[in-house]
């Protein structure tokens, strides 16, 4: 296909565009979709800083930043590049992390390297608006595909990834390519679709559609073009209904119950943390509030059922009960990151802030190693080896190597889609509201700029913090004249009464819970500074088990660590981990009672810089007291929940001996304990 001939398309595609549009889409934008409380920074306006720009610069300079150089799916003649190698979900989804990487740090290789994946695709776009790779009727048969013979195509489900890709890249650059490229896509799903359904090829496509959705509905916030809104209720309607699922209780209890080959794809932990927009996104199309309660409740089922201490629920693939025992997929927690991130900005609750920071200072950082070059498929609560095994989980996997650190061990979906977490993450630490203004719902070391008020001024606002290690967070201002605005706080629900402070003088205190507003005329170096004191306590986890949290960390036992190199055949070098000290202590039932006056927390060093997520880098330390559990052993791999009474305390044989142990933040845990069975 030549590039003269696409440059003729995209003009025309353009001209229709302007001109198809109805006069009335404008007008009729208030009625057609709600209004939601906070919209997307474009990417690129916020760049992280500190100890969240140093994890950023470790994966620029590991696999986010190469792994088309060391993953032969997709180094190997790849099908977005025309090729016929992967044509399918890995490519995208490598993308869908590394052009926000290449624009947070505005890296020019990183940028030059996924501009060549976006220009190809693009440039490339059937006369039809079909995109992708050749597909194998193209290559043999020579069929040109249309919305008519769509069977020549193949799965619409690596397309969505793809379409995100796009969308971003469109956010940080305003290609004018973007929009009309999309409009044609889109308008042929609209007729293909309906020969073509979401789940002619895989169920994959059908149980992820609501990000295809939320595609749709993106692009009219752009054209206004009521036909996309149509296009969503029809895809919408083809894939799997989420919404109900999520709103009615039976599901989550049947995925507690059941781990078998029926309807799994409905468990499958991966495709839940997709599909958690759901609701969100079906509420911006039709403003139904039912989708809202629908979402609260299976949000909130989800958790209570199947929630692990660290933020994100188990899935071994499939949901599997709230035991510190289960595993968790990492594609998972990116997944369900994003999904949060989508969700914050449609709906404004709290709720789903608070569960963002959880999942992302906790559970993420643990499942990669500390180049970011490999991966565990599965990270356990409680894990106290690494090694190779089948575990506790409800897809074993022959060759034993799901919780191994590997670049390629498990499946390499996560390989491919883990560098989606963190950029992300980054790029959505602050939103815009409908009246102007900021509003800063994620803390971390960042700088944005952004126009704020009725004149659209600029400022620049330096945010200087440790967080989430200290609870300290100061926004420097920058503009070039007076601008009045909104500034919004997140006080995170943790937090028992947050003090806020402008120029050195308190302005006010606030409990926990919710999003403060400061409406004021800002002046060029005002100093905003918000206190969120970190106080330490305890939570109820599964089996009965306790964990120790301060703040948006929970902590788990420090254990020194063992590493083992090994090889397997089909899925090449993997590190084992093994603990060099006892792990099986119990929590004495007086840090439940009265955790601040039983538990120590000390600053140990600081927040350094070049820092990683390790045992090497942890500032912060808690001491708490235990005894010994005998028989509390590992059986198969697996340290299997002690059993506990109504009450909550361990009735077997326990060491009468007192001990110091020492805790760490989760995150920064390979082996560890981190839900404690209770001992007088």
């Amino acid at each position: 296909m030549s590039r003269q001939y696409d440059k003729l398309a995209l003009l025309a595609g353009m001209v229709s565009m302007l001109f198809s549009t109805p006069a009335f889409a404008q007008k009729s934008e208030a009625s057609a979709i709600a209004l939601q409380p906070y919209s997307e920074i474009p990417l690129g306006a916020i760049k992280p800083k500190g100890w969240l720009k140093d994890q950023l610069v470790i994966m620029k300079n590991g696999a986010t930043g190469h792994l088309d150089e060391v993953h032969a799916k997709i180094q190997k003649d790849n099908g977005w590049l025309g090729g016929k190698g992967d044509g399918w979900e890995e490519t995208p989804y490598w993308l869908d992390g590394a052009v926000p990487l290449a624009y947070l740090l505005d890296d020019k290789i990183l940028k030059d390297k996924v501009l060549t994946y976006i220009n190809w695709t693009i440039d490339n776009q059937r006369p039809s608006g079909y995109f992708g790779p050749v597909t194998k009727d193209e290559r043999e048969k020579k069929i040109q595909i249309t919305a008519e013979n769509c069977a020549s195509g193949e799965d619409w489900w690596p397309k969505m990834v793809m379409l995100k890709v796009i969308k971003q890249y469109y956010q940080a650059t305003n290609d004018p390519r973007v929009v009309p490229f999309m409009t044609r896509y889109f308008r042929y799903q609209s007729t293909a679709i309906k020969n073509c359904p979401l789940g002619k090829w895989t169920e994959w496509a059908q149980s992820r559609g609501a990000d295809n959705v939320m595609m749709a509905q993106w692009l009219y916030g752009i054209t206004k073009d009521p036909s996309l809104l149509e296009l969503a209720s029809l895809i919408e309607s083809q894939a799997f209904p989420w919404s109900d699922l999520l709103g009615n209780r039976d599901w989550v209890i049947n995925a507690a119950t059941q781990q078998n080959n029926d309807k799994w794809m409905q468990r499958h932990a991966v495709n839940v943390g997709m599909a958690l927009k759901s609701p969100a996104v079906n509420y911006q199309r039709t403003k139904d509030k039912k989708y809202l309660t629908y979402l609260k409740t299976g949000f909130t089922d989800l958790m209570t059922l199947h929630g692990l201490p660290m933020g994100i629920f188990s899935g071994d693939e499939d949901l599997h009960g709230n035991a510190p025992t289960q595993g968790v997929e990492l594609c998972a927690i990116a997944e369900a990151m994003y999904s949060l991130e989508e969700i914050i900005a449609i709906t404004g609750d709290i709720q789903y802030m608070d569960a963002l920071e959880r999942m992302t200072f906790n559970a993420l950082p643990t499942q990669t190693t500390d180049d970011y070059n490999a991966k565990q498929y599965f990270q356990i609560a409680n894990q106290v080896q690494i090694s190779r095994g089948v575990f506790d989980f409800s897809l074993p996997f022959d060759r034993e190597m799901n919780n191994v650190l590997g670049m390629k061990s498990g499946y390499t979906c996560c390989l491919a889609n883990m560098h989606q977490s963190w950029t992300k993450f980054a790029s959505h630490l602050w939103y815009g509201t409908a009246d102007g203004g900021l509003a800063a719902l994620a803390y971390s070391p960042n700088e944005i700029k952004a126009k704020v008020g009725q004149g659209g001024t600029e400022v620049t606002i330096n945010e200087v913090t440790n967080y989430p290690f200290e609870g300290n967070v100061t926004f420097e201002l920058s503009t070039s004249k007076e601008v009045a605005f909104p500034f919004q706080l997140r006080i995170p629900s943790w937090c028992t009464e947050a003090v806020i402070a402008l120029n050195g003088k308190e302005l006010r205190r606030e409990k926990g819970g919710q999003i403060v507003t400061i409406s004021r005329t800002w002046k060029n170096m005002d100093k905003l500074t918000l206190e969120l004191p970190m106080e330490v306590a305890t939570s109820n986890w599964g089996k009965n088990s306790r964990t120790i949290e301060r703040g948006p960390l929970v902590y788990a036992l420090k254990l020194e660590e063992r590493w083992e190199k090994g090889t397997q055949k089909e899925e090449g070098d993997y590190f084992s981990v093994f603990p060099k000290s006892d792990w099986n202590y119990g929590l004495l039932q007086d840090i439940v009672k009265d955790p601040k006056a039983n538990l120590s927390v000390k600053v140990v060093k600081p927040v350094s810089e070049n820092f990683v997520w390790n045992l090497a880098h942890a500032p912060i330390e808690i001491t708490a007291s235990a005894k010994k559990i005998p028989n509390w052993k590992i059986v198969d791999g697996v340290a299997r929940q002690p059993v506990s009474d109504r009450e909550g305390i361990y009735k077997g044989e326990v060491k009468q001996e007192v001990e110091k142990i020492t805790l760490v933040p989760y995150g920064f845990t390979k082996v560890r304990i981190v839900a404690f069975p209770v001992v007088k």
